[in-house]
């Protein structure tokens, strides 16, 4: 019989005992001797962390039997629960996610999470897109952007070369994961051409090392462009990354300083960010008005039933903010009255945020593919009993230092103004154009396909040139979705009643 012992009053190590049956039974005149006992210790400190978290805040808890409140009717049964999952990833994805749930994600350091957010990785500074041949499990890299100041930026590669193998190796379905994002920070990727619509593999090789805390600068093109005598500003924003807020104001000011007329927000690459800046750029694409709503957010039943009328409500700013090192610098907004989007299935969270957020204010005009369809968003809760397990910059002392894990799960659905949330399945384009692995061009570049095709509708100038696709993408996945950054909308207001008291069994007698 396995007996429990719980240390101190949170659920940390806890013990049991067993019997050895491997020991003989010693029979002496009719005594029986009581096997020899060994002790267990069972750490469950992490998997308490994330069931807490989850029951508490996860916007479907009450989707997931083994989160409901009355799961327990005893500590006890709560702790024996626990040890039956000794690996908190397995626990978390297996045991606790809901079917739908595709966003979710649990990080075994949550620094790791917080420099994602502001745009710091371990990165070789190459961002790629993988993509399958015909029906075939063989697959291959193509380059989307280099990352300026990164190992790659030194070597010759470039966005639209590609590679078919790594290492000497092919890549296919089976293995790209290992090879591509395993434990090797150096690999070498074997390159290929593209003639005539096919892909052939040549001898040039690229050798690439990642780099702890590379920097990546989200905008990585902003400029004004001059087409027929009109003014278009160019922005390609590729993650809403915390203090980012002043290089968007910056930005925006030259282009209001150059009298642009239209603006092309390119997002295809972007995966999303933090929902503070997502308003900061909707509110200089728009509008600085405050009693404007950008969005507001629906929680669980159990949350959304004790926050106030109003809180979750995020109007637009006047402001960058003062946060994350911003200076509160009021915003250079333009106040158009349309904007044009390039989006694609790499565009997602945020990126959507933005676009769904202004679209009951202004016309958008989305030309591209259909994004991913995230209309869900997260927040990043940590091992803080007395702050509800949300994080907070300033609380860093009252983190657990034996539990370092971050649990970063749905817990909002976002609408805008007019009360639309139904993207699940994607923002689907106005104006439909894939990228050509064959005719990648050169971003900014007035030539490039989808720049190209956006400017075209801009200034209704007759077409004097196709858009067909020679080489479109049978995408499987992209650099960027083995990032903590991947498909997120991050929220960092959380109710405050939930902060109180986690709704925990370990209440229970």
């Amino acid at each position: 019989m396995k007996k429990y012992m719980l240390l101190f009053l949170s659920l940390g190590l806890l013990f049991f005992n067993c019997k050895k049956n491997d020991d003989p039974v010693i029979e002496e005149e009719e005594i029986l001797e009581e096997p020899e006992e060994e002790i267990i210790e069972v750490d469950v400190t992490v998997q308490s962390f994330i069931w807490q978290t989850m029951n508490a805040y996860y916007f479907w808890q009450n989707e997931v039997n083994d989160l409901a409140d009355d799961r327990f009717s005893t500590f006890s049964d709560y702790a024996k629960y626990l040890t039956d999952f000794p690996d908190p990833v397995a626990f978390f994805y297996d045991e606790l996610l809901f079917s739908e749930d595709k966003f979710s994600v649990l990080n075994e350091n949550y620094r790791d999470l917080l420099n994602a957010f502001a745009g710091i990785s371990k990165s070789n500074g190459v961002e790629f897109g993988l993509s399958r041949f015909a029906e075939s499990d063989a697959i291959f890299g193509y380059v989307h952007y280099i990352v300026p100041n990164s190992d790659a930026a030194t070597k010759e590669i470039k966005r639209g070369d590609v590679f078919t193998g790594v290492n000497g190796q092919t890549l296919t379905i089976a293995n790209y994961e290992d090879l591509l994002f395993g434990d090797s920070d150096t690999y070498t990727l074997n390159m290929a051409d593209i003639v005539d619509s096919a892909i052939t593999p040549n001898d040039k090789e690229v050798t690439l090392t990642k780099e702890d805390n590379l920097v990546e600068d989200p905008l990585l093109v902003s400029k004004v462009l001059e087409v027929n005598g009109q003014k278009i500003g160019y922005l390609m924003y590729n993650q809403f990354a915390g203090g980012s807020e002043e290089q968007l104001n910056q930005a925006f000011g030259e282009f209001k300083s150059e009298g642009i007329v239209d603006l092309v927000l390119d997002l295809r690459y972007n995966l999303g960010g933090l929902g503070v800046t997502a308003n900061v750029l909707a509110s200089l694409i728009y509008s600085a008005n405050e009693e404007e709503l950008f969005y507001k957010v629906r929680y669980n039943d159990k949350i959304q039933g004790t926050v106030e009328p109003g809180f979750g409500e995020t109007f637009f700013t006047a402001t960058t903010g003062s946060t994350n090192g911003n200076t509160n610098t009021p915003l250079n907004n333009l106040n158009l009255g349309r904007v044009f989007v390039i989006a694609t299935g790499g565009s997602a969270s945020s990126s959507e945020l933005v676009m769904n957020g202004l679209a009951p204010y202004i016309e958008v005009i989305h030309v591209g593919t259909t994004t991913v369809g995230k209309n869900q968003g997260s927040a990043t809760f940590v091992d803080d009993p007395e702050n509800g397990n949300v994080y907070n910059e300033e609380r860093e002392n009252y983190i657990n230092p034996d539990n370092q894990w971050a649990v970063q799960p749905i817990i909002m659905l976002a609408e805008n103004a007019d009360g639309f949330s139904d993207y699940y399945n994607g923002l689907v384009p106005d104006i439909a154009l894939e990228e050509d692995v064959e005719n990648m061009g050169v971003l900014g570049n007035i030539d490039e396909p989808l720049l190209a095709r956006t400017i075209q509708e801009i200034t209704g100038a007759s077409a004097k040139r196709t858009f067909d696709v020679q080489f479109p993408v049978n995408l499987v996945t992209s650099s960027k979705m083995f990032t903590p950054m991947k498909n997120n909308l991050i929220i960092q207001k959380v109710p405050s009643s939930t902060k109180a008291e986690l709704l925990a069994p370990s209440k229970k007698e």
